[in-house]
């Protein structure tokens, strides 16, 4: 199944290239820091840097191991990026001597803990796109109105199935027992990138369903999607464009614990407010699943696979949406920002209602 779009514009064509001029990324940290304690924390601006070599070359410099030092996620490479590091006090005299042409440490503070990956609450992005004309513009413009007032569903972006887009392949081949792999971290990364594909099939499968409830009569959907009349009147009602079905397994937003949708009122009202959220499954064992009619759906998706499972945020809620049109220069520059975990360019893509992977 291909991917499908939750909003329902026409394509709009751009330009997207992703470098450190028109792509910059700036981690938001999950607390404050204490400013005492034995850590020192770091926040740095990297230049066309992965995260893994930016700690490689930091602990080079320091004669430290790699894994001294703590970082809360990993940022892309071909932008500009900025986030926080710690590592021992001890070294804060020998990183005041610290200089690279693509590393530029900002601040310091400290703080009672080493930083730990996924200690993050999300991150704020600036986006420039190119060769936009005045018409697509607008289209941007009514488009971002869409998701600042919607939200977003949270697909597994392109870059989770590796350069060729097949890891997800080999992860189910490993999964099912058809394929070896000695080296544990890429036989998790390829098994994860597999549990990534059925959440983006699942995914695919229930916007398609929503585009079915919006389209046609109660009548013709008790056919289409056999189910009972009153659960298709409950889904009609449902003035949000993600449709919640009773068993859906909801979690607080944008992070809390998970629990399971029973058709109320006062539940549909706080995923209205933005207060709950949906979640989709991630295959695997110990993982909460859905009930009634959402466990039906889910069943299809639902794979036996050898590590833990879990749920993720199927439909987002972008904050600080902001977009400006350059005509002089046919620019197109976005700001927002994303919970940990989330893709900017399923953002963009969503908005260009067509795959940005072959223009990067």
């Amino acid at each position: 199944m291909d991917r499908l779009y939750a909003y329902n514009h026409a394509p709009i064509n751009f330009y997207f290239r992703q470098n450190a001029n028109d792509f910059v990324v700036d981690e938001i940290p999950l607390y404050p820091f204490s400013g005492e304690g034995e850590h020192l924390v770091l926040h740095v601006r990297k230049k066309n840097l992965s995260t893994h070599e930016l700690i490689a070359l930091l602990a080079n410099y320091l004669g430290i191991k790699q894994k001294e030092i703590g970082y809360a996620g990993l940022k892309d490479k071909h932008a500009l990026t900025y986030q926080y590091i710690s590592l021992h006090k001890k070294y804060e005299s020998q990183m005041q001597q610290f200089e690279h042409p693509q590393v530029k440490i900002l601040e310091s503070t400290y703080h009672n803990n080493k930083i730990r990956m996924g200690h993050l609450k999300g991150n704020k992005f600036f986006i420039r796109v190119k060769k936009v004309n005045p018409t697509d513009a607008k289209k941007i413009d009514e488009v971002l109105s869409h998701i600042d007032q919607n939200g977003l569903p949270n697909f597994f972006g392109y870059q989770r199935f590796g350069n060729d887009g097949d890891n997800h392949i080999l992860g189910e081949e490993i999964a099912k027992g058809k394929r070896k792999e000695r080296n544990p971290k890429i036989k998790r990364l390829l098994i994860n990138a597999y549990q990534s594909h059925l959440f983006n099939l699942w995914l695919s499968k229930r916007i398609e369903i929503n585009k079915l409830i919006e389209s046609f009569s109660i009548t013709e959907l008790e056919t289409l999607l056999n189910l009972p009349k009153e659960e298709i009147k409950n889904l009609k009602k449902q003035p949000h464009p993600f449709k919640l079905f009773l068993g859906d397994v909801m979690q607080h937003y944008p992070h809390g614990r998970l629990f399971w949708y029973e058709h109320s009122q006062e539940e549909l009202q706080r995923f209205l407010n933005r207060d709950i959220s949906v979640t989709g499954i991630l295959s695997g064992k110990k993982v909460k699943h859905a009930q009634g009619y959402a466990r039906e759906i889910e069943k299809s998706f639902d794979e036996e696979i050898p590590v833990d499972g879990g749920r993720r945020y199927a439909w987002i809620f972008p904050e600080d949406i902001n977009g400006k049109y350059v005509e002089n220069e046919a620019w197109y520059e976005f700001g927002f920002s994303l919970p940990k975990g989330s893709y900017a360019t399923v953002f963009l893509e969503e908005i260009a209602k067509q795959e940005i992977k072959d223009k990067n």
